[in-house]
Formats: structure tokens, sequence, C-alpha cells
């Protein structure tokens, strides 16, 4: 509490010349404290800044009165609450700057209006909803759609950038400078101005000793565009929630009708369908759904390469061997199909790990297959066809990161994120005893963890975790050597077999 000033004690307190009166002022809501002589508490009145106030002996008493009359008001009146004195300090505030800015200053007050932004999925029992959502979306995609070019706009594009060609040609490739090419694009049309931009054109020019790019690539390069958005509309219209997804039964109603669509598919029975779109199917969900989530982004879908693959079949004239090394293929398909049948002896649908060990050279150990059994969607301990596509897609591209994920958690008994020499030792005694059996002399396990942990390189040198894996780039080898008997033959003869391959080369050169 400061000191306040008192009166010399020669004078009566009664008829003072000069009432001492202390102020303090309080930052936080603008009200002064006074006090009124030595040792007084403070209380709040609205009074003056602090100084010393002068009575005389007259017009004191009315002073004087006043001045209680204010304290005991100040004493009667309520407290306020810390949120109240806030809100006040803040509308002073608000007060004096705008006075202080001349009025100038507006307060916006948009943030009190927040705009709406999200709207929720209407429920199963909303018909009305949901009929509206759907064609409203449908509305939209045929806007988008009608926005793409057609075939005569293309073609007629495709006339104007060969009238526009720009000399010397470089061989058959036709060329265009930057000056013809943004006169194309004033004649194309609105509908081909965004492609006519520079960031466009810099993006196409290849080291062109005049500035030109090729006619061919930027065509090309519209083709591609325009194509990825009709897939894309095409693939919105089956996106039955509209959040821009894709589950499996969506996808499935997508290859069912685009199947009459594919000529190399004109030879299936219709019978074979259901097989060929869950196969189909497979491809996309394992690769591109690695947290089995159950759909998958159209964006994903687009990005990678198997709709291109799917749709590579439309190709009326395309050779055996790359329909043998496409999966959505009618061969493929009826491959993959027909080796699950022959897998199931007893016929019942079903594969059981018994059955399921003839798959392939018949060399997987039993402790991977029983691995695979535990962690793997079976029903009464059997296989069916959807999970034996899991299967072997990871077994066929062992290089890839989902099929090494797919591996690495069958590998990984303690799940701990982690290999360890425990974990490899425990699947590599499987290889040894396939060994013996075989007649072979076992290799021993030392040297082949030591030629794993050289292989992949982890950052621990004791733990190989999934990433070390993928990093190290081996480990299609490092999964084939603990699992498969064959795989671990092939890497241990990899020097006989390439000297094998070099004198096969060499022959067929001299022949």
């Amino acid at each position: 509490m400061p000191p306040t000033r008192s009166v010399g004690r020669s004078r009566p307190r009664s008829h003072p010349d000069v009432l001492p009166v202390a102020l303090d002022a309080l930052t936080t809501n603008g009200i002064f404290r006074v006090s009124t002589g030595p040792g007084a508490a403070y209380q709040s009145a609205p009074f003056a800044p602090p100084c010393q106030v002068r009575v005389g002996r007259c017009g004191g008493a009315m002073d004087w009165k006043r001045s209680l009359r204010n304290r005991l008001a100040a004493r009667c009146a309520p407290k306020k609450s810390e949120q109240e004195l806030k809100d006040e300090e803040m509308e002073l505030f608000t007060k004096y700057y705008v006075e202080w800015k001349g009025g100038r200053a507006k307060v916006n007050t948009s943030y009190t209006n927040i705009p709406r932004f999200y709207y929720r999925l209407p429920a199963e029992d909303e018909v009305l909803l949901q009929k509206l959502r759907e064609e409203s979306r449908a509305v939209f995609l045929q806007r988008k759609s009608r926005e793409l070019l057609d075939n005569e706009e293309l073609q007629n594009l495709w006339f104007l950038l060969d009238k526009h060609q720009t000399s010397p040609m470089i061989g058959e490739e036709a060329m265009i400078n930057y000056e013809n090419f943004l006169k194309v694009g004033e004649k194309a049309g609105p509908k081909c101005k965004q492609f006519f931009t520079a960031k466009i054109f810099a993006k196409l020019l290849n080291n062109d000793p005049y500035g030109r790019i090729s006619i061919m690539q930027f065509f090309n390069y519209v083709m591609r565009k325009v194509w990825l958005h009709q897939t894309r509309i095409g693939l919105s219209l089956y996106d039955v929630a509209g959040q821009g997804y894709l589950r499996e039964s969506d996808l499935e109603n997508y290859i069912l009708e685009l199947i009459p669509t594919l000529p190399q598919l004109d030879g299936l029975e219709k019978s074979f369908y259901s097989f060929y779109v869950c196969t189909a199917v497979r491809k996309f969900f394992f690769f591109l759904d690695p947290l089995r989530t159950g759909k998958i982004k159209i964006q994903d879908i687009l990005a990678c390469s198997f709709l291109d693959d799917l749709l590579e079949l439309r190709d009326e004239e395309l050779s055996k061997e790359s329909q043998e090394t496409n999966w959505f293929s009618a061969p493929s398909a009826l491959r993959v199909y027909g080796q699950y049948l022959n897998l199931d002896k007893d016929h019942n649908g079903m594969l059981s790990k018994e059955e399921l060990s003839r798959y392939g050279t018949g060399t997987l150990t039993n402790i991977f297959l029983d691995r695979v059994f535990q962690e793997c969607l079976t029903y009464d301990g059997e296989m069916d066809y959807k999970t034996y596509l899991d299967f072997v897609l990871a077994l066929e591209n062992r290089k890839e990161p989902a099929a090494l994920q797919y591996i690495f958690k069958l590998l990984d008994i303690e799940n701990k994120g982690y290999l360890n020499v425990f974990s490899l030792n425990y699947f590599f005694r499987a290889i040894q005893e396939q060994m013996k059996i075989h007649g072979q002399e076992p290799v021993s396990f030392q040297d082949v963890k030591d030629e794993i942990f050289d292989m992949v390189k982890p950052k621990d040198p004791y733990k190989i975790s999934l990433q070390d894996l993928i990093n190290s780039s081996q480990g299609d080898t490092v999964t084939s050597i603990l699992i498969d008997l064959n795989g671990f033959w092939t890497y241990e003869n990899r020097e006989v077999l390439v000297a094998s391959d070099n004198d096969s080369i060499a022959d067929a050169d001299d022949t």
C-alpha cells in the first residue's frame, strides 16, 4: 500500500486546510483507488488522477460529503468478475484505439460469422437427400465432361499444329516455336487455352537449338491430360460416397462394366467374369491399400500404371509376350486361377496348408507356411481365392515395397517391427532341415546371418527393419533365402549360374 501524506498534528483533524487524498490508478479498468488518511484502506471511486486536493474552509464540507458518498457507493457496489473486467478493458481499449485512429479503423466482425464448411453425408434412410446428392454429382460430372476436348476438337488441334510447324524438321519430327505456339492457342478455342502456356512449353523444351518443341510430344501431352480427366470422371461415377475413394465393390463394378470394351477379353466366358474381376481388383488393393482400409484414392489409381495395363487390353494386336506379363490379360488371369484349381485337391474351393505347400516348385518351408495361415485371413483353417491372390502377388513381386511388407509381417514372429538374429535363425533352420532331406550338407547359419546383414546394411547392426530391407534393394534375395529352399539354392550357386549363362550366350554367338 503506498504511503499517504499526514497532516501536522498541531492542527485539529476536524478543520484541515489541506485534505490529503492519495490516489492510485488501477490500470486494468481505469478506476482510481483513493485513500483519505494514514493507514486508510484503498477503495474504488471515480476520482481524478493522483494529486493533492486542497479544500477551503468554506467549500470543504460539500467536497468532503461528496467524497464520502462516493466511497460508500463504491464500497456497496457489487464486485465485477475477472471476465467482466477483461471485457470492459477490451471495450475501452477498442474505443480509445478507434478514437486515436481518428475513427478510420473499422472493427472487422467477420470472425463472428464463420462460413459453413462441413456437410454431413445423408443417412441410409434419407432417400430423398441421397437422390439429390447423386443427381447433383451426376450433373457436375457431366459439366466437367463437356469441358474436355472431343475427337473433332482434337483433330482440329492437330491440323492447326501441323499448319504452324516451324522449319527445319528434325528427321521426321515436326517442330513448333513459341510464337507459332501462341498463335495456335488463339485459334484452337477456349477449351485448349489451358494447354498453351509458357510453363507447358518450357516443360516440353528439349535442347532444341532453335528453342522449339516437338509437335507430336505436345499433342501426346494434351491427349494424356484429356484421357486422365476422362478416366477421373469415369471412376468418379462409381464413387458412391462422393469422397474421392473407391471401395472394393465400386472398383468391381467399374471393371465388370469395362470388360465388354476390351477386345483382348472377348474370349472370356461370362461364368469366369466374377473370378476375373476378383483377380484384377486384388492387384489394385494389394499395392494401393497397404493399411487394408478397404478403399483406394481415385488419385492413386490414376497415378499408378495398373490402369494403363488394364486399358492396354483395348489393343487388338497386343503381342503374346505383353499378354503374358500383363496381370490383367486373359492368359494371366486363367493361369492364376488354374493354379488355384490344381492346388485344390479336395475340390472344396479352399486351400489347406498341405495343398498350398505344393505352390510353385514346392520348396516353401513349413515354418513359413505356418506363419501364412497364422497371419492371413482363413476360414476354418483354409484359404480362399482372394487370400490366395494376395499370397501370389507378394511372392511374384518380392522387389516391391508392398510385397516386402506382406512377407516382413510373416517373418516378424515377435511383432517387434524388426528382424533380429533369433528371427533369422528361426526361419533358416527350416532351410537347413530341407537341405538334409535332399542329401545336401547344411550351410552354417552364422555365415548366412553375416551375409544377410552385409547385404542389408541396417542402421542398427543388430536389427533389420522393413525400411532397411526396402532401402537395401536386396529384399527379394533376403526373403528368398529365408522362406524358399529353391531361392536359397539359387543364391548359394549364383556364381555357377552366372558362368553357365555366359557360356550359353557365347555358344549362341558362335552359332
